[in-house]
């Protein structure tokens, strides 16, 4: 690919950023990296009655913990700036002038009272109004009005639009990096709205002006604007920018766990998981919604479990890292049907990047828990458990819930297992225990391990039945890492008195 690679994620501050958003901005970021591009943010904020404070902020933050930190953008700057639309409002209106000079968009002075009575008026026919070249022709418009009229309009400040105008049964060809070549007849498409008399254009006009402004060599987003590419294609060859127009990339729909529809907010919340990188706190509301970082999720797991839905390495490999994704990803690899959305898996995928974090990271988080339960713990003691604890926890907020017992004795014991493992005669038999327990020497997981299956084969006893009774003496239940790491870890002191005083408490 020897073309100057140059992409944009561009997203509007309209709320928090979804985590399909986030894959947009990733799948960009790995294009880019991939060839040597440079990869862009943009700030769509031409719709200012949707904009949310704090949102811009918001996506600049989620960006940066995943790590895909951009080239150019409204906080790097860059030879294509401004990066924010609302910064740009007075480049748009020139080229919404240049398409009317050429005919290919007209002012529209409906009202919106107007259209909504001829909205009604069709509904009531059972059919959906649509201003096209079917209607056009008998509406408020500058192709049916006198060019004084038209000029008296816009001089009186009477509101107006201006209109893209599709010709009537024309076949539009288009192509795209995922699904191919495609076509649409323009009679199934709408005059959309380009830009509007308060001086602002909408998505359509600078999103096209823009990408050609700013020398997007290919435009990756997600499917919800493929029913777009019709009208940016016509735009681009409105303006004679067909020799530039970038290569465009529809990424496909991230799916609800069951599959059908759309991820949303409303499925993370009857599921009990984050649909957002972030925590976000709504400014009206004050309504939280639980972000991935929050939950305890790393951002490397994040990217790598969004990164598997909707593209496919050909290979059996799950488990990458950026870099990684960096040097397999392929746009031809992008999927066109949706990406089942499994948070079990994304459990999964944090589980097996926390397995695969440095020793020294687990370190700190693990000696950070420990503190935070009034623990105090040299760090030799924590190496010790690193191996221990570490396969048994999906998130590094599960460290304490996985440990606390190699640093306080239970204070009760759970009756389900003094129920179904505490017999008549375990009391004795764990007597016996401490008394073998008592001859270890050295105290090392070696020793422990020698001496209680040595008791065992010696009395003929159910390995099970011991060891699950000799668990719920050191733990207080069914749970917990390896007994002869844990006794080793606790000394024999410890584990003895642990045992005499769960013998005496279950016994009462």
């Amino acid at each position: 690919m020897n073309q100057n690679i140059r992409v944009r994620f561009a997203p509007s501050p309209t709320g928090p950023l979804h985590i399909g958003g986030l894959r947009t901005a990733l799948f960009n970021y790995l294009f880019a990296r991939k060839h040597g591009g440079t990869f862009i943010m943009r700030i769509e904020d031409t719709d200012q009655t949707r904009f949310v404070p704090g949102a811009e902020d918001y996506i600049v933050e989620s960006l940066e913990w995943c790590g895909l930190i951009p080239d150019e953008g409204p906080r790097q700057g860059g030879g294509f700036g401004p990066y924010r639309q609302s910064e740009r409002k007075n480049l748009y209106e020139e080229y919404a002038m240049e398409l009317i000079l050429k005919g290919y968009a007209y002012y529209a002075f409906d009202t919106p009272e107007e259209l909504e009575n001829l909205r009604k008026k069709q509904e009531a026919k059972g059919e959906t109004f649509v201003y096209d070249a079917s209607v056009r022709e008998s509406l408020k418009n500058s192709l049916t009005m006198d060019e004084q009229a038209v000029e008296k309009s816009i001089v009186s400040g009477t509101p107006y639009v201006i209109r893209f105008k599709f010709e009537s049964n024309q076949v539009i060809e288009m192509q795209d990096l995922v699904r191919g070549e495609l076509s649409v007849n323009s009679s199934t498409l709408d005059d959309k709205i380009l830009f509007k008399s308060d001086g602002m254009p909408t998505y359509h006009l600078a999103n096209v002006v823009d990408d050609n402004l700013m020398a997007i060599s290919h435009v990756i987003r997600g499917e919800e604007w493929l029913p777009s590419l019709p009208l940016h294609v016509s735009l681009y060859r409105a303006f004679g920018w067909e020799h530039l127009m970038p290569q465009f990339a529809h990424l496909p729909l991230i799916l609800k766990p069951t599959g059908k529809g759309k991820l949303s907010k409303r499925d993370g919340e009857k599921g009990g998981f984050p649909v957002f990188p972030l925590d976000w706190k709504d400014p009206e509301s004050g309504e939280i919604s639980p972000g991935y970082r929050e939950e305890g999720y790393q951002s490397d797991a994040c990217i790598n479990m969004l990164a598997l839905l909707g593209w496919n390495p050909g290979t059996e490999q799950e488990l990458f890292t950026l870099e990684e994704l960096i040097f397999e990803f392929q746009l031809e690899k992008v999927g066109k049907s949706g990406s089942r959305f499994d948070p079990e898996k994304a459990k999964w995928f944090n589980h097996q990047h926390l397995q695969m974090m440095p020793d020294g990271d687990m370190i700190a988080a693990f000696y950070k828990a420990l503190k935070l339960n009034g623990v105090n713990c040299d760090k030799c003691q924590i190496e010790t458990l690193i191996p221990i604890i570490k396969p048994r926890i999906n998130f590094i907020h599960e460290v304490w819930d996985q440990s606390w017992f190699f640093f306080q004795a239970p204070s009760s014991f759970d009756p389900g297992v003094i129920k179904k493992r505490w017999r008549e005669d375990t009391p004795d038999q764990m007597s016996l225990l401490v008394e073998a327990i008592q001859d270890c020497e050295p105290f090392t997981i070696e020793s422990i391990e020698s001496g209680v299956k040595g008791l065992i084969v010696e009395k003929q006893w159910g390995m099970g039945t011991i060891m699950n009774a000799w668990r719920l003496l050191l733990v207080g239940a069914a749970r917990g890492p390896g007994l002869f790491e844990l006794a080793a870890f606790l000394g024999k002191a410890e584990v003895i008195n642990r045992m005499k005083t769960g013998i005496e408490q279950i016994n009462r």
